[in-house]
Parts: C-alpha cells; sequence; structure tokens
C-alpha cells in the first residue's frame, strides 16, 4: 500500500484524490495514532454545510411566507382567514375560524423566522406541526398529484431536517444555546409539536 504525507494527514492509494478540505486538522505531534489512517479525522462542519442549509432554510421560509399571506390576508390568490375557514369546517374541524387564524399566523411567523434563521427549533416545529395536520387531513386522497400529500410530506420533511441540524452559520441563531445543541431542542421542540398535533386533531376535528 502506498502511503501520500502532507505533514498531517496520511493517505492510501484509494484515496489520495479525497478532498480532505471538510476535515479537523490534526495536530501529530500531540496526538497519538495506531496508524497512519487514524490520522484523518471525522468530516467536520463546513462552508458547504452551510450553504446548503441556508437555501434551504430560505426557500421553506419563502413558501410559508406566501403560504401564511395567502390564509391571513387573501394575497397570491389565497382564501383569507374566512375561505380557509370554510375547509377547515367542510375537513371536519370546529372553531374553524380560530385553527384559521392559528394557522395562519404559524405560516407566515415560521416562514419569516426561517428566513432570518431566528427561533430555527420553534419556526420548523409550527410548520412541522401544521404539515402533518395537513397531511392526516388530506391522507384519503393518496400520495402524488391533487389532493395526494406529496407537497405536505416534502415540506414536513424538510422542517424536520432544520429541526434537528439547525439553520447553518449564516443566520441569526448563530452562537445562541439551542444552536450549539440542535439534538437536545430539536428532540424537545419535536415533542411539543407532536402534542399540538395531536391534541388539534383530538379536541377540535369530529371526523
Amino acid at each position: 500500500m502506498h502511503h501520500f504525507d502532507d505533514g498531517t494527514q496520511s493517505f492510501d492509494s484509494s484515496t489520495k484524490s479525497f478532498d480532505n478540505t471538510g476535515y479537523t486538522p490534526v495536530d501529530p505531534v500531540s496526538s497519538h495514532f495506531e496508524d497512519d489512517y487514524d490520522r484523518r479525522r471525522v468530516f467536520a462542519w463546513n462552508g458547504g454545510t452551510d450553504l446548503g442549509l441556508f437555501v434551504l432554510r430560505v426557500a421553506l421560509g419563502a413558501a410559508f411566507v406566501v403560504h401564511g399571506l395567502q390564509k391571513v390576508f387573501g394575497m397570491f390568490g389565497g382564501p383569507g382567514i374566512d375561505g380557509f375557514a370554510k375547509f377547515l369546517e367542510s375537513a371536519g374541524f370546529r372553531e374553524a375560524r380560530i385553527l384559521s387564524w392559528v394557522t395562519g399566523v404559524t405560516e407566515l411567523g415560521g416562514g419569516i423566522l426561517l428566513v432570518f434563521g431566528l427561533f430555527t427549533p420553534l419556526a420548523a416545529a409550527g410548520i412541522l406541526g401544521v404539515m402533518a395536520n395537513a397531511i392526516v387531513v388530506k391522507w384519503g386522497g393518496g400520495f402524488f398529484g391533487a389532493p395526494g400529500v406529496e407537497q405536505e410530506s416534502s415540506f414536513a420533511v424538510m422542517a424536520f431536517t432544520l429541526l434537528f441540524t439547525g439553520p447553518g452559520r449564516a443566520a441569526l441563531d448563530y452562537g445562541r444555546s439551542w444552536f450549539r445543541r440542535p439534538l437536545l431542542s430539536g428532540s424537545i421542540f419535536l415533542v411539543i409539536s407532536a402534542a399540538a398535533v395531536a391534541a388539534t386533531l383530538y379536541v377540535f376535528r369530529s371526523v
């Protein structure tokens, strides 16, 4: 086996062309290695991760800003509060006007927060909860196309991802406690979101 040493990391012939710029540097003097291969460390956070999360976060946030504006203000051809309340009534929900406001404000506020990367676990959990309710309501229509749940499922997966990865470093959340502990904060808000979904379906839905 051939080895290629750059002074801090070693590679065999099968990995010599690997881009190692995202790996954590290792001090070969103070560190102990069983063999040369151990000098290559676990993949670390990098600029590519930040860019991907920024695009994901802003795209999802912008989509829900528009959805929220449709529900709350009737913009972009949306139903407005009254129109969405009628839809909720037809789907078997009680107190439809209150739920219409809650849904619209959650989408609009959550979308804005995601765009700026502020209180990301709260925003992602809110959108995930709204999408979970939508999936339950529309599940009988199948998965693909209208009135399927393909779009709602995609949005839910995106929100779930941001819930546990955080917003990336290009965000107002950068450095905050929930940013430094994404698994803990994500788990807490996932439980809150699930409880809210269960309560909504149990208390407000009659079918």
